[in-house]
């Protein structure tokens, strides 16, 4: 079974350079999360049409928090905040083909998110990161908590990289997220290659897979 990466943009970069750096890593990553809250609908409808054509693909996008954005493209899904739009609720915008995922931090909130009919989950942050600050991390063995507790795929995100990435996915989870380790390098295809190649190489399996779709659909093959 195969992990998912997921690259999430930083709200910081400007839509020009999350275009070139998506063409350098396009085929190396599964979906790219469209994360510019502080932008008005029409930026982010520019955004997530210029950021679909850069994948080749709007079904490989998932737009954060706009539903109705996501739904007028036709991309992969919607992502929630933890505070945001109750699944049920998003499902009634969004077309029965795309998928709706929601950001916890506890195993009550996965399990909150589970019940209410997201697809997947998104815990974090698994480790110390700079974009949020002052806070500590969940660690590891919280990870590990949500995804034996939910039968939904569990995404892990926060401060991944090359290094504890084995780890995050001997937790069983389904995949990864990252944003700084692609956003704050100069050489994000290479980061991306190097996280690829340890995620191959886990001989762990996702307790559950990432199959978020409502139908069913597998997950993009690489």
């Amino acid at each position: 079974m195969t992990h998912v990466l997921h690259v999430i943009t930083d709200g910081k970069t400007p839509l020009d350079g999350v275009c070139a750096r998506l063409r350098q890593i396009r085929d190396s990553v599964d979906y790219v999360h469209l994360r510019e809250k502080h932008r008005p609908a029409g930026e982010q409808w520019t955004w997530a049409c210029r950021l679909a054509d850069a994948l080749g693909d709007p079904k490989r996008l998932i737009v954060n928090d706009r539903v109705d954005v996501a739904r007028a493209l036709g991309a992969f899904g919607a992502h929630l905040p933890a505070h945001g739009l109750p699944p049920s609720a998003a499902r009634r915008v969004l077309q029965s083909e795309q998928a709706v995922g929601v950001s916890v931090h506890s195993v009550e909130e996965a399990e909150a998110a589970e019940a209410q009919g997201a697809d997947y989950v998104l815990f974090g942050h698994v480790f110390a990161t700079d974009s949020k600050p002052g806070l500590p991390p969940r660690g590891l063995e919280a990870l590990r908590d949500v995804v034996e507790r939910v039968a939904i795929p569990v995404i892990a995100i926060g401060g991944i990289t090359v290094e504890n990435v084995g780890a995050v996915l001997e937790t069983g989870c389904a995949g990864i997220a990252v944003m700084s380790a692609v956003w704050s390098t100069d050489r994000p295809a290479a980061v991306v290659s190097a996280l690829r190649e340890v995620m191959a190489g886990c001989t762990v399996h996702p307790r559950t897979a990432w199959r978020p779709h409502p139908s069913g659909a597998p997950p993009r093959t690489l």
